[in-house]
């Protein structure tokens, strides 16, 4: 790819696109770093405050025993990791702890159970959860596998901001992660969480042994879908012992994962793209391109699902470093 025009760039207004080639999506992203830099924060700017990051922090609600097969996934019951299953959490405990993250700056509150799909009966407490988390004012994310009609709209109806459910790589990879269900099954949950009037957040891993072909795809079947998730969460693999992609894992090249970021930056100009699980592996130089290339949002604390996170004492260091403020408009972009 030629060098993009620089001047015509910055006075251009980001269009909402669904229709991006596999030519095109691949050319954004082996464009020489500086353009495809500068263009991602040029893009980044005409909708979000640069220098602001939106807080999130994750619980796990239900640990461990999992149906599905997810090559990189300690909680699921196929693997040997030594992670005992656990029953689902009391939902008095999981508000106490939401108050807890938002006392310390988290906005959003994600919740997460190691599902295949909810049963009915687990309905009722998940909806307390919900409830309790948006009455202490907080925006309200779940993740609980794949969902049913119904129960898409109970969650709709107990005021559920945010549904994550991550496609992970592209279509043409994804069974080398996931035997258990289809891509096509993730794209049926999205579409439900979408139909309830649910958020979408969903994005992917790197490192799972994906070629940069493979991240391009993921990405640009999110931005071809009929409304771009609202979240974009993009993971560095942690490799977890007795896990089968644990053995082959190979680190993924940080200018690589810069790439990707800058790449969901351009592709869905209005999303937030999150940097997830990974971060306890990235200096904080990697980390600041990445907020350069477009990432507008973290977790915060010390722990993700059931992986390290740098901590709260690492991330307003960091923040400081770089001039950042935490995002506290919950979810109102500065410039949306």
């Amino acid at each position: 790819m030629n060098s993009i025009d620089l001047t015509s760039l910055a006075a251009a207004t980001p269009s909402l696109r669904h229709d991006w080639s596999r030519e095109e999506a691949a050319a954004i992203y082996h464009a020489p770093f500086a353009d495809l830099i500068f263009r991602a924060q040029t893009i980044h700017r005409q909708s979000f405050d640069a220098n602001a990051v939106q807080c999130n922090q994750l619980l796990n609600v239900k640990t461990g025993g999992c149906a599905e097969d997810c090559g990189y996934c300690s909680q699921s019951a196929h693997h040997d990791t030594a992670l005992p299953a656990s029953k689902l959490m009391d939902p008095q405990k999981v508000i106490e702890g939401a108050k807890a993250a938002r006392d310390a700056g988290a906005t959003r509150y994600c919740m997460g159970a190691a599902w295949r799909s909810p049963k009915e009966r687990d309905m009722a407490p998940v909806i307390e959860m919900v409830k309790g988390v948006k009455a202490l004012g907080m925006e309200a994310c779940m993740t609980l596998g794949m969902l049913s009609e119904d129960q898409a709209q109970q969650l709709a109806d107990a005021g559920l901001d945010y549904y994550n459910h991550n496609i992970d790589t592209s279509e043409e990879f994804y069974s080398s992660v996931v035997k258990t269900r289809s891509f096509g099954d993730r794209l049926d949950t999205l579409a439900k969480v979408h139909d309830a009037g649910i958020k979408v957040c969903c994005g992917g891993i790197l490192g799972l042994g994906e070629k940069p072909t493979d991240r391009v795809e993921m990405l640009r079947t999110l931005a071809n879908l009929p409304q771009h998730p609202e979240s974009v969460p993009i993971n560095m693999l942690i490799p977890i012992e007795g896990t089968p992609i644990a053995s082959t894992a190979k680190p993924v090249d940080p200018f690589e994962f810069v790439r990707t970021i800058a790449l969901a930056r351009i592709m869905m100009p209005k999303s937030d793209v999150r940097l997830a699980a990974g971060r306890t592996a990235m200096s904080d130089e990697m980390q600041a391109l990445c907020f350069l290339a477009g990432a507008n949002s973290i977790f915060i604390g010390d722990t993700l699902l059931t992986t390290p996170n740098p901590g709260d004492s690492k991330d307003r260091a960091l923040f400081a470093r770089l001039g950042i403020t935490p995002r506290d408009d919950l979810g109102v972009h500065a410039h949306g």
